[in-house]
């Protein structure tokens, strides 16, 4: 269910209105990598070479879940060293677009340190001209390989967003500003919970999609030097799935 991710497009913020609805059957065709199956059993040891390819990014970010969800954290790229070099200049290899939720920061999720991932978060990886904007200048400005879109466990904001549609309840101010969002990914032929967590995978593709259907950086997508991602956290076992 969970095993396979395909190669997207993304682009940056569009001047021609960036949340259209061309979703994610309009993605660029690309190779398929895999986050399960990218490393052997056991973790391996954190190196200070920069991924440059989208497959090497997968890589290392599925290396830091597997400590991450095994205890065994490494804590990279925090030395005085690492920070010092910091101050010149930055070279994230990886945009991760996760939810505000507490319980899912990307850097400890991925076992990663200072200078390592560009992160975008807001709740239920709701898209506006903010995110695609930081989207688009980790993409474009520095050149990062991989934007990971990642749902979770227990989204707050996607159960919120199915109650509302349920029940017709108007949620308060902004926050039906999100529920609007995530209403288009609501998956309707299941009920209870199970309908939440089915829209929970659905509206972190959806927003793959979102991302895709913007042509500024198709080009990357054509050549092989992007890939956009769509993965879920799961908060009982702390392991990143592609979805």
């Amino acid at each position: 269910m969970h095993s396979n991710i395909q190669t997207s497009a993304i682009s940056s913020p569009s001047r021609r209105g960036l949340l259209r609805t061309a979703l994610a059957g309009t993605a660029a065709a690309g190779s398929v990598l895999a986050l399960g199956s990218a490393f052997p059993a056991g973790a391996q040891p954190v190196t200070d070479s920069r991924p440059v390819t989208p497959q090497e990014a997968m890589r290392r970010l599925a290396a830091g879940n597997r400590r991450w969800a095994t205890y065994r954290q490494e804590h990279p790229h925090e030395s005085p060293s690492v920070r010092l070099r910091l101050t010149e200049s930055q070279h994230p290899f990886a945009i991760v677009l996760g939810c505000v939720d507490s319980r899912v920061p990307p850097e400890l999720v991925f076992d990663q340190g200072l200078g390592d991932l560009l992160t975008v978060r807001s709740a239920g990886e709701v898209l506006d001209e903010a995110v695609l904007g930081s989207i688009a200048y980790g993409v474009l400005e520095l050149d990062v390989p991989l934007v990971l879109v990642l749902g979770h466990q227990s989204c707050g904001a996607v159960g919120a967003a199915v109650h509302a549609d349920e029940t017709g309840e108007q949620l308060p101010a902004h926050i039906q500003y999100l529920a609007e969002q995530i209403r288009p990914s609501i998956d309707r032929d299941r009920h209870g919970e199970a309908r939440v967590d089915a829209t929970i995978d659905a509206h972190a593709r959806r927003t793959r999609g979102l991302l895709a259907a913007e042509p500024d950086i198709a080009r990357r997508i054509e050549t092989g030097k992007l890939a956009v991602v769509a993965a879920r956290y799961q908060l009982r076992d702390q392991r990143v799935r592609t979805l």
